[in-house]
């Protein structure tokens, strides 16, 4: 009988832990509570093992955290490669729509990577594959490497699915937004005439504040037929 059997219960052996193991639990911690919640001794909950044992496999939580977002990318990277955009060299803006898209369906299921990808200070080579799929779209296209370089600049975080607002505002009660829209609607009638207009009825598509599918989408469509006249001119 192999020595990490239990003789008496006859257990089957555990899966060793890995770094793999160890990210792959912290994404589903981040996931369903929130990546507050995310701690390390949380995720060796998860992986019903000692905290010490997690530093054989990551340092510490900043490093978890690296971790997250290079599997949170390898995922968008898989969903690319698997899918089948337009051909660039007949549509760019069809390929990068699509790959955008692609990849903002991916970051719909781990909405808390945003917040976690404007806190690193370097980035993945996951990340650098993704926009070596981007450049080459656009250099399919026919773009020269300086407008790529222009238009890589003005997508932004567009470019990887999701839009980095100015700030997050809290949301409001009921009561707390009937007054404050009274309270606006004296002192900033045009913006307590947009709020009061607009409606946003799909909040699980929301990755930050005011993007939902159809925000995300018009502005990126705009992005792209403006980097298609300058293509031309």
């Amino acid at each position: 009988m192999p020595l990490w059997i239990d003789e008496e219960t006859d257990e089957q052996p555990r899966v060793p832990l890995s770094r793999r193991r160890v990210l792959r639990a912290a994404v589903e911690v981040a996931d369903r509570d929130g990546i507050d919640a995310l701690t390390m001794r949380r995720v060796a909950q998860e992986l019903g093992v000692e905290p010490m044992s997690l530093y054989h496999h990551v340092a510490n939580k900043e490093a978890i955290l690296d971790g997250l977002i290079e599997m949170v990318i390898g995922e968008i990277l898989a969903a690319v490669e698997d899918g089948q955009g337009p051909d660039p060299a007949e549509d760019w803006q069809g390929a990068l729509r699509w790959r955008i898209l692609a990849a903002r369906e991916v970051l719909l299921r781990h909405k808390w990577t945003p917040s976690v990808i404007q806190t690193r200070t370097s980035v993945s080579e996951a990340a650098i594959a993704y926009y070596e799929g981007v450049l080459a779209i656009l250099r399919a296209g026919g773009f020269s490497y300086d407008l790529a370089h222009h238009a890589l600049h003005a997508l932004g975080s567009r470019a990887m699915g999701f839009a980095q607002e100015l700030f997050e505002p809290e949301e409001p009660s009921e009561e707390m937004d009937a007054a404050l829209m009274e309270q606006m609607a004296m002192k900033y009638p045009h913006l307590a005439g947009m709020m009061a207009a607009i409606a946003h009825d799909d909040p699980d598509t929301t990755l930050s504040w005011c993007d939902d599918a159809t925000e995300f989408a018009f502005a990126l469509d705009l992005i792209l037929e403006g980097l298609e006249r300058r293509r031309l001119s």
